[in-house]
């Protein structure tokens, strides 16, 4: 977009959310044409500096053109790095990050991400706040003229999702979507292989999510106060009031529809993969089937799921979530790929392919051999300098492309049809109905109830541009 019609866009949307004004800092600086030089210093911006933001953080910093500008949350001990005043009540719970960081420039402390925005001085901001933020953050970023990396899964919605695109499209920014197979040296191999029909045809691909949570789940608590200098109210931003619980926030909201879900959380990791490599973008039909079979914690999610996506191309990927119980999913991996020629079992660390026996009434020998790999006794790798952890990969590949202004790794697109699994999973579940889905215009052709799980009702002042 030339510079003169993206001024205009950005000065007509004004991007005014509850009575503030978001930060349109983009011409105003000149932000967005800025050419980066080998040396120069990519400000970065974070809001959501908890679990996972403070990981991100620490990836973000181990590059040399990195400089850390500012840090916005919602609970001041976060912003503030101070662990010894982070609520003892927290502090007994999971996922609670060290902090401690050391930062060689002063730094930008914040608990209101419009306020971020404002800043004249920031190339980017990382969005690693809980899930059903990431929408608004993002497209009040890009409207801001930021390059934005977001954490996953990417929406709350399957509407806000096409929102996010559709503000990018509006500005041209660089987003990339934190869903970090993509950066993993041995899915990148795989997804070459797998198209070039390395296993034959894939008709079959699972994976599963398996944590025994019996017999306390994530407890039974009633509303309370929040800590001192937690914006309970910030926290829950577009999603309707409701008191403050322990086994909601910071970290335990991936039990809470409103907020996440397990299929959001880990189903739309491998979903990405497995759909990444076949090279298919959305299934047209989704059946799921589970509940709350023995758990009795606050959760209003299933401690019990099973989900098949069946795809036109004549393929089915299921998803499988298991709380209640132990045992084996992919034995050997975490996704399971079939082939008409081999096996494929897969995860970050390693592979392995298994040829195909002849099967009843047939005759023929295996076209191709059992291969392994290991990523870690790859040692060309070091010689080659390539990075063995793929969220740091992911994480270098958005800086690049901050400079570069080329399509990251996994861009919003990508993003989108990949999370939309677990918005797809999820609504099948509720509705108890075999759906037929049209990825084309984004709808049920079979379900108005479906339809309407596609967003929610943003609370006010709160709204999706």
């Amino acid at each position: 977009m030339k510079k003169n019609s993206r001024r205009e866009f950005i000065t007509k949307s004004s991007a005014a959310v509850a009575g503030v004004t978001v930060g349109l800092h983009a011409f105003s600086s000149n932000q967005t044409s800025r050419i980066f030089g080998a040396n120069d210093k990519i400000r970065v911006g974070f809001i959501g500096i908890g679990n996972r933001g403070s990981q991100l953080l620490e990836r973000f910093m181990k590059n040399d053109d990195v400089e850390v500008a500012a840090l916005c949350d919602v609970y001041k001990p976060y912003t503030e790095r101070d662990r010894s005043k982070v609520s003892k009540r927290f502090l007994e719970m999971d996922r609670i990050p060290q902090m401690g960081e050391k930062f060689p420039n002063k730094v930008l402390l914040l608990s209101d991400y419009r306020k971020l925005l404002e800043q004249k001085d920031i190339d980017a901001v990382c969005i690693a706040t809980p899930d059903h933020w990431h929408a608004l953050l993002c497209i009040h970023a890009t409207e801001a003229g930021f390059d934005v990396y977001v954490e996953k899964p990417l929406t709350n919605t399957i509407k806000e999702g096409r929102a996010m695109i559709n503000a990018q499209k509006r500005v041209g920014n660089v987003v990339q979507v934190g869903l970090n197979r993509r950066g993993s040296y041995i899915f990148q191999k795989l997804a070459k292989d797998i198209q070039n029909q390395k296993i034959g045809k894939v008709l079959s691909a699972s994976a599963f999510r398996i944590s025994n949570m019996y017999p306390n789940g994530i407890g039974k608590l009633q509303p309370e106060q929040p800590p001192k200098d937690f914006n309970w109210d910030m926290w829950l931003g577009p999603r309707a009031v409701r008191p403050f619980q322990y086994n909601i926030a910071p970290y335990y909201f991936r039990w809470w529809s409103d907020y996440s879900s397990q299929m959001g959380n880990w189903g739309v990791h491998y979903m990405d993969a497995i759909r990444w490599m076949i090279g298919v973008e959305a299934p047209n039909v989704i059946t799921a089937q589970g509940g709350k079979y023995v758990l009795t914690d606050d959760r209003d999610i299933p401690d019990t799921m099973d989900v098949i996506f069946e795809f036109n191309y004549g393929l089915m990927i299921k998803f499988s979530i298991y709380e209640g119980t132990s045992g084996t999913g992919v034995p050997g991996g975490e996704l399971e790929l079939r082939g008409t020629k081999a096996t494929l079992v897969t995860d970050e660390k390693k592979y392995q392919i298994i040829p195909a026996k002849a099967g009843q009434f047939q005759n023929w020998k295996s076209s191709i051999k059992p291969e392994k790999y290991d990523l870690a006794s790859d040692t060309e790798l070091d010689k080659k300098g390539i990075d063995r952890d793929s969220t740091s990969r992911l994480i270098r590949n958005f800086l690049d492309c901050i400079k570069s202004k080329e399509t990251p790794w996994c861009p919003l697109e990508e993003g989108h049809r990949s999370t939309s699994f677990a918005h797809l999973a999820n609504i099948a579940l509720k509705t108890r109905k075999r759906l037929e889905w049209d990825a084309k215009n984004e709808k049920f052709t079979n379900s108005e109830e479906a339809n309407k799980l596609l967003h929610y009702e943003y609370r006010k002042p709160w709204k999706l541009s």
